[in-house]
């Protein structure tokens, strides 16, 4: 669907109704029938998830979002001076609270802004604020799965196009399929257009558990907002109560994995999936994995698919950094 709608912006929907349902049940009977149980950390933001979301940006242990906005309220003059962008692509752009410094930087009059989310509720909010605090900005919502081929609606050739990717999104990739990922973005990438991605970097695994497993709680609440979510969903049965949430880091792999771990020996059933899963007592259920990088690390792997890295911005207190890279000519 594209169109106007009497939004004042173009939107264009390239999901069919059923994309969420399908998505969570495909997922959930996949995933909790596998060894290790693991699904994807989708489904935590329903309105109390995203609320408690918004809480865990702002607690001591999880500096991530905080050292983004800071590096972004400082470099991001630097980010429009370098790539002269006059079009700029969000992916999973959310409330676009931190793309309106690049956005002001770029300068918003006649800037074409596609923001892209698979949230159609959080496009139109976001959207509905954008064209109303920037009335010169020619905005394009998108709703997509970005991790599917993206087709991004025709922008008029006026200048080269910075593609945002902010938040650390990119961790949530095994690296398996970051490769195949960053190549796709790279393939719908002009020659003039740049990349910039906000990267989590590796901690000492106290600092990074603890910014997963927070002494206030709002972490575990978060991780167990999925069982409620699934209850709500699929007409499951899962007592939250009989749930540990717990933080552990993967040094292997370099990712933090956020975990449900059960406190007795029960059985769920998941009515709407016709499932009954089995849960040993002490067993654990992966609810979300978080890659951490290295700057040579998150080089190498932007090399690899013809990224060049030109300009990087850190906060090394938080352990965060920005990159700006483009396409390579070697």
């Amino acid at each position: 669907m594209t169109g106007t709608r009497g939004y004042g912006y173009g939107y264009t929907d390239t999901l069919d109704a059923e994309h969420y349902a399908k998505a969570l049940r495909a997922d959930i009977s996949g995933g909790l029938t596998r060894t290790p149980k693991s699904t994807a950390p989708t489904w935590f933001y329903d309105a109390r998830g995203s609320e408690l979301f918004e809480e865990i940006t702002q607690l001591p242990e999880y500096p991530l979002w905080r050292a983004e906005l800071g590096l972004l309220q400082l470099h991001a003059r630097d980010v429009a001076a370098l790539t002269g962008a006059r079009g700029m692509i969000e992916l999973g752009s959310g409330s676009s609270t931190k793309s309106k410094l690049i956005i002001e930087a770029l300068g918003p009059a006649d800037l074409n802004y596609v923001p892209v989310d698979v949230s159609a509720d959080a496009l139109h909010q976001a959207s509905a604020q954008l064209v109303q605090d920037y009335p010169g900005i020619r905005l394009h919502a998108l709703r997509a799965d970005f991790t599917a081929p993206l087709v991004v609606p025709p922008l008029p050739e006026d200048g080269p196009r910075l593609i945002a990717f902010l938040g650390s999104t990119l961790g949530n990739f095994r690296r398996p399929a970051r490769g195949p990922f960053l190549r796709a973005l790279r393939d719908i990438m002009r020659p003039e257009d740049y990349l910039l991605i906000g990267a989590d970097l590796v901690k000492t695994e106290r600092e990074t558990t603890a910014a997963y497993d927070d002494a206030q709680g709002v972490t575990a609440e978060f991780d167990k907002n999925l069982l409620h979510v699934l209850n709500r969903e699929l007409d499951a049965d899962f007592d939250a109560d009989s749930f540990d949430h717990v933080s552990a880091w993967n040094s292997a792999e370099q990712h933090i994995e956020m975990r449900l771990r059960s406190r007795v020996e029960q059985r769920v059933k998941i009515r709407e999936l016709d499932l009954v899963v089995h849960f040993e007592r002490g067993e654990e259920w992966i609810t979300e994995s978080s890659a951490k990088f290295t700057k040579a690390g998150l080089r190498a792997e932007l090399a690899a698919v013809g990224l060049r890295t030109d300009q990087l911005w850190s906060d090394d207190d938080a352990g965060f950094t920005l990159m700006l890279t483009s396409c390579s000519t070697d």
